[in-house]
């Protein structure tokens, strides 16, 4: 199941009625930020996300570990501890409930692994099977990170490959290598747990984790948020086995095209940078890696902690609000 066209959903959300102003809301929707942030103290800030999908996995269980992977992923992404979840399921009635509880299981599992609880949920009868939570957490108001903040000589640093996009549309369509469908489940079940406390310990300016918008959508509204320019260095960037031929092969969805026309003339590719190359980058992720910018020092502290790469700079604006060599 894909978002919702960026630029579409955007330009909804800018129609909307203005909310009354309180100062408590540290983070709401109108910077396209991770996750909401709502001040309850002095020292404690809630942190709420919410996100499900359909199937990506073929195993039940895995399916759930994902889904869970990806939720928690927006609350590590503000620099936050998540606490609680609600599970969000929409299942035939018809169909094999022993499937729907291995969902489950799976998601749980994954859920009390990063110490959450999961206290409830909702649950509808649907054609279609989709899955995931609603998460809270909490974090101090102060310490809160968000995707403004980068400043000129940053690092650019990912933590997981790209590539889940391409892969799992191959699998839908039976043309997913078993070393290729091992590495991007892999990716998708790993935690961020550690890169998280290792990039607020380490003082991040700005954080995003890169999902549905690919990472050029996600580092868009960074660099727009911070009103700076980001450099990539496509050659830096890390790929999971087989990305860019299966993207040669078509194994693209409809969130390149959408995710193309959202970030528009923001992004200037240098020459070089393959057709094939843009897509990935334009790839929509499942509980993909976090986009982190760092200080020079910082940067190469956390990539010696934490699997990650470092794949560009943050530079002064003087023109596209990305430049990919």
């Amino acid at each position: 199941m894909a978002k919702l066209a960026p630029r579409d959903l955007a330009q909804v959300l800018s129609e909307l009625p203005p909310q009354p102003h309180d100062p408590n809301v540290l983070v709401g929707y109108d910077t396209a930020d991770d996750a909401g942030v709502f001040r309850l103290s002095d020292d404690v800030a809630l942190v709420q996300t919410v996100d499900f999908f359909t199937p990506i996995a073929d195993d039940p269980e895995t399916y759930g570990r994902i889904a869970a992977i990806n939720a928690l992923n927006d609350v590590y992404a503000m620099g936050g501890r998540p606490l609680t979840a609600l599970a969000l399921v929409c299942y035939p009635q018809k169909e094999d409930l022993e499937v729907l509880g291995r969902i489950l299981r799976g998601g749980q599992r994954a859920m009390n692994e990063e110490g959450v609880v999961v206290i409830g949920g909702h649950s509808v009868d649907d054609a279609e099977i989709k899955f995931g939570y609603a998460v809270t957490g909490t974090v101090h108001p102060e310490k809160v990170i968000r995707n403004a903040g980068a400043r000129a000589g940053d690092k650019l640093v990912l933590t997981k490959p790209l590539g889940t996009g391409a892969i799992t549309t191959a699998i839908k369509r039976g043309a997913a290598s078993g070393r290729a469908i091992e590495a991007a489940m892999r990716v998708m079940t790993q935690s961020a747990r550690r890169a998280s406390e290792a990039m607020a310990r380490l003082g991040a300016h700005a954080c995003t984790d890169v999902t549905g918008f690919g990472l050029l959508g996600h580092a868009y509204e960074m660099a727009r948020a911070s009103d700076v320019c980001l450099r990539i260095d496509s050659v830096r960037v890390p790929l999971l086995p087989e990305t860019l031929e299966l993207i040669a092969q078509g194994m693209l969805t409809r969130g390149d095209r959408n995710n193309r026309a959202y970030v528009g003339d923001a992004v200037e590719f240098a020459v070089g940078v393959s057709r094939e190359m843009q897509s990935a980058l334009f790839d929509p992720q499942t509980a993909g890696g976090l986009l982190i910018s760092l200080p020079p020092a910082s940067a190469e502290e956390f990539v010696s902690e934490v699997d990650s790469f470092v794949i560009g700079e943050v530079l002064e604006r003087r023109g596209p609000l990305i430049v990919v060599v």
